[in-house]
């Protein structure tokens, strides 16, 4: 065999001459390629195969932990294992038949060409690139090669995977509380994530330091790859943990300040992420610090989010203007919805944006405005397709992880890196929840307690935007041992902190059995509790609120005032161009997602059977009735109003409102709504 090279722009060619006859040749290559073709597609199937039933037995599993009621395990954890136990029987278990038509060639080129053309008796055959093979294992090339076909390309998780995942978060919002606490939460998601991802990053340093001095380094680790490992494992996602409060009726404020907090910081998470990989100082040296270089990361961070933020609200606001006229088609608006809303991941990734971000906040306008265009019926079909998307892709991340532990060809577990890791995340976390919810208890009505933020720390999970991250990319020896290390830190944390979230509650004392539906608050002092009240909502979300609901929603949805009604007599025209007529005809039965989550002076009065209450201007209350006639103070009506349905009078129109959420519930698809 004689094998010539050449290393250009253009693919590497490769010329191997065998003495044979052509008409020979190709008879035999047509029926070994045929053959080839056949036992790949049967191969391909059975590896699909494979996470079909590793999905079906999770699923069957499922029901049976929630037929015996058994919490010590979420589903997330089980299908890591089922991917444990199916990643060892394909790595030690199966052994293909070596094939006799294998050809080794040694050629000498200075790098990995991307493409070979293999010239073969003057037939040109091309071959990408699938890896680097261990120089042990070259005589083991078919058993890799099934392990590679169990092992998805990166993109698959990011494209395909995670956008159901992260627009089920922004669709399933629950408002109410998200804006009760925004304040806190914003501080935990933005704040918090970029204290965890240095503090992580800077004993990161100092670990992989001290392993270059004792030896235990095996390549380059640099300040950079510290603080991008920092950004990743900053990522929480306590799905385990939310699943039980969820079951459980944990108290709503904490509910939603972890979710919350775990939404929002995958988004951060991405885009630091994003803007540590892009800091590049001047010079031959890539990893010296530098002021102009840092600021020009920090100016990507911004302009990457914002600009993920306003695509995705973009393009939210645009499904919802399109929805009015396919109003009368549930499947096409059903289908028009479910692809805005996925190609908003892809469009903001190909203009050099986060899709994670974008998509997230694409949720949440389409469960803001969309959302009330649509038919009853492609509210229930929405819903419910999302919710499946996401559990599926979910349990199929968690199971790959654990199939990857045994699959992946290129680990580097490094004792001293781990046991480095678990502290900094530890530390990390630490320094996220406990300052920060000293700064923020200084400034709130209801304090943050105690326990509740040791079961926020406790509940700092890692999972699936963490294992993304660090699949994405496995090149250089860095990035092979965060990935490593990475996996166990979240087998670690799904299953010994989710597992002991129902002990930690106990432990703690925190109440359950909480109606997320009433609106009640955290509690203040030594127990007592009280309604939540205007004072609570944050500012910035009344302003935000008054400008939405006069303005906003008339003109995006079927709800709201008429524009008629808010803006000023001179408008008129304009306004009644621009107000859809479903506005007019709902004129007397709003429909406002928003009204419950804050009291405005002035604009309501509050009907309690034979009883009416209003506001002033200073915040006064008149009551009216013998059996309200002593409850002057905002303490006692609060009291009344913790009870049943009330009554809502605004400029005119009367509603009867039932104390649950009108955003898209995933538990009560339609809501009551009386004249």
């Amino acid at each position: 065999l004689g094998c010539t090279t050449r290393m250009s722009d253009l693919p590497v060619c490769i010329s191997v001459c065998r003495a044979s006859s052509p008409q020979e040749d190709s008879a035999m290559e047509n029926i070994v390629t045929e053959k080839k073709a056949e036992e790949s597609h049967r191969q391909d199937s059975a590896d699909l195969l494979i996470f079909i039933l590793l999905l079906t037995l999770t699923i069957l599993t499922i029901w049976l932990f929630k037929h015996r009621r058994f919490r010590f395990l979420h589903e997330t954890g089980l299908a890591m294992i089922y991917g444990l136990i199916v990643g060892v029987i394909l790595r030690y278990g199966i052994h293909v038949p070596r094939d006799v038509s294998n050809i080794t060639l040694n050629c000498q080129v200075n790098a990995s060409p991307a493409t070979l053309l293999v010239n073969v008796s003057g037939k040109f055959y091309e071959y990408t690139l699938k890896g680097e093979i261990n120089a042990n294992e070259v005589n083991d090339v078919q058993d890799n090669e099934m392990l590679r076909k169990v092992t998805f390309d990166p993109e698959v998780f990011f494209n395909i995977l995670l956008p159901p995942i992260i627009f089920h978060a922004g669709y399933s919002l629950k408002r109410r509380h998200f804006f009760r606490n925004m304040g806190s939460i914003l501080a935990y998601a933005f704040l918090g994530t970029v204290i965890s991802c240095f503090i992580i990053g800077l004993l990161m340093y100092g670990c992989v330091t001290l392993m270059k001095q004792v030896g235990q380094l095996g390549g380059d680790f640099f300040f950079t790859d510290c603080l991008f490992f920092g950004a990743i494992v900053s990522a929480t996602d306590p799905v385990t943990v939310l699943a039980i409060f969820n079951e459980l009726q944990v108290d709503v404020d904490l509910y939603a300040l972890l979710f919350g907090e775990s939404v929002l910081n995958d988004a951060v998470a991405v885009v630091l992420s994003s803007s540590i990989v892009a800091y590049q100082p001047e010079g031959d040296n890539s990893h010296t610090f530098e002021v102009m270089a840092l600021l020009k990361s920090f100016g990507i961070f911004l302009g990457v989010f914002s600009g993920s933020f306003a695509l995705g609200v973009a393009t939210g606001i645009v499904t919802a203007l399109i929805s009015f006229f396919l109003r009368d088609f549930q499947l096409l608006e059903t289908a028009l919805f479910f692809l805005m809303s996925w190609s908003t991941f892809l469009l903001a990734e190909a203009c050099g944006f986060t899709g994670v971000v974008a998509v997230l906040f694409c949720g949440i306008t389409q469960a803001h405005y969309t959302y009330n265009n649509l038919s009853p019926e492609s509210q229930d079909r929405t819903k419910q397709l999302f919710e499946l998307l996401n559990f599926l892709a979910e349990n199929f991340i968690f199971s790959y992880m654990g199939l990857t532990l045994f699959t992946f060809q290129n680990h580097v577990f490094n004792p001293m890196f781990i046991v480095g890791a678990f502290v900094a995340l530890f530390i990390g976390r630490a320094a996220n929840i406990y300052p920060l919810s000293f700064l923020l208890n200084l400034g709130r009505r209801n304090k943050i307690r105690s326990n509740f933020q040791h079961m926020m720390m406790f509940a700092g999970l890692r999972g699936a935007m963490t294992f993304a991250l660090s699949i994405r990319d496995t090149a250089t020896y860095a990035r092979q041992m965060m990935f490593s290390t990475t996996l166990l830190v979240v087998f670690f944390t799904v299953w010994i902190c989710g597992g002991g979230t129902t002990q930690m509650l106990s432990c703690q004392r925190i109440r359950v059995g909480v109606d997320s539906d009433q609106d009640n608050s955290i509690s203040v002092g030594e127990g007592s509790e009280r309604r939540s009240t205007k004072q609570e909502s944050a500012w910035l979300f009344r302003i935000w609120y008054n400008f939405d609901h006069n303005y906003l929603k008339p003109i995006l949805t079927h709800s709201g005032p008429p524009l008629t009604a808010t803006l000023p007599p001179c408008c008129g025209p304009l306004a009644r161009f621009l107000t859809s007529p479903q506005a007019f005809e709902n004129e007397c039965q709003l429909k406002d997602d928003d009204s419950d989550l804050i009291l405005r002076d002035g604009d309501i009065s509050l009907t309690y059977g034979d009883i009416t209450v209003s506001t002033d201007a200073s915040g006064a209350h008149t009551s009216g009735g013998l059996a309200f006639a002593g409850a002057s103070t905002s303490d006692d009506l609060d009291r009344e109003l913790a009870y049943g349905d009330h009554e809502l009078v605004m400029r005119g129109t009367r509603l009867v409102l039932p104390m649950d959420d009108s955003e898209p519930s995933f538990t009560e698809p339609h809501h009551r709504m009386r004249m």
